[in-house]
């Protein structure tokens, strides 16, 4: 274990190089960029990274495809390593394809990361999951098509509560999203409503990928996490004629905090290991 966490420094700390330095289009401030949101009424800031072939003359009609991560500040320099290390040419793996990542920083995740209310002795602004959703397909990624050279290839991660928000994008025959990872997310917030959308569930999201990882939370949170997870895994399996393209790891010795490191890995790995053989 000491070794792995090593290992994983290393691809963290190389990719954290690859960040800075990519001003190149005029499109891009430091490694951010800013979009109006007509449909969320306000401004958001999203994180960018290229991979190192991005800017190379020989390389100029190559196109990629798109990462884009939930909680994107958490995530991000994590993301860039280890995607780094899957797909460079110089560490020769090519475990997945050189990818542009897109980190969306937060303003309220718990309005944007949910599609239903809980109620609350306080005020809330939960439910807004599906704008948020709408934001992402509609003038997010039409925005990176548009000023960067993306093919029609695209991942969403989420975790906790951005893994609900992931796993209810799967669940929409209408998401512009082929593969997802969903590391430890919170179906308790609206349990019976994932069971609703499974029952329903369309075989175009079926033929999609999809990678849920699974935390560690203890005994006392057992139910309200790992058999909910195992639950869901074995209701899709149910819905599912053909082979089921859905993953889910349990990961014993990682909590809820710890686990999207090795979940990124496992989960990029998985996403990809067809298309690559």
């Amino acid at each position: 274990m000491k070794n792995l966490i090593i290992a994983f420094l290393c691809i963290i700390w190389g990719g954290i190089q690859n960040t800075c330095g990519q001003d190149k289009t005029g499109n891009i401030k430091g490694n951010k960029f800013i979009i109006k949101s007509d449909i969320l009424d306000e401004k958001r800031t999203c994180l960018i990274n290229f991979p190192d072939s991005y800017y190379d003359a020989s390389e100029v009609d190559e196109k990629y495809p798109i990462v884009i991560l939930l909680d994107g500040y958490t995530h991000f320099k994590t993301a860039i390593g280890i995607v780094h290390f899957l797909s460079s040419d110089r560490n020769r793996n090519y475990l997945m394809s050189k990818s542009i990542i897109v980190a969306i920083e937060n303003i309220d995740r718990e309005r944007d990361f949910t599609v239903t209310k809980i109620k609350t002795k306080r005020p809330n602004t939960m439910g807004g999951g599906k704008k948020f959703l709408d934001f992402i397909q509609k003038e997010l990624v039409p925005y990176l098509d548009k000023n960067y050279k993306t093919e029609q290839s695209r991942t969403l991660i989420g975790h906790s509560l951005g893994g609900l928000l992931t796993l209810n994008s799967y669940m929409d025959k209408n998401s512009i999203f082929d593969a997802y990872i969903c590391i430890d997310p919170s179906i308790w917030w609206n349990e019976e409503i994932m069971k609703n959308k499974v029952d329903s569930i369309s075989s175009v999201s079926l033929n999609k990928k999809l990678y849920i990882a699974t935390a560690n939370q203890g005994k006392a949170n057992y139910e309200r996490n790992k058999k909910r997870h195992d639950l869901l895994y074995a209701l899709l399996r149910k819905k599912s004629d053909a082979g089921l393209n859905v993953k889910i790891e349990y990961f014993e010795k990682e909590n809820h905090r710890s686990v999207s490191l090795i979940a990124l890995y496992q989960g990029l790995k998985y996403l990809n290991q067809k298309q690559l053989e």
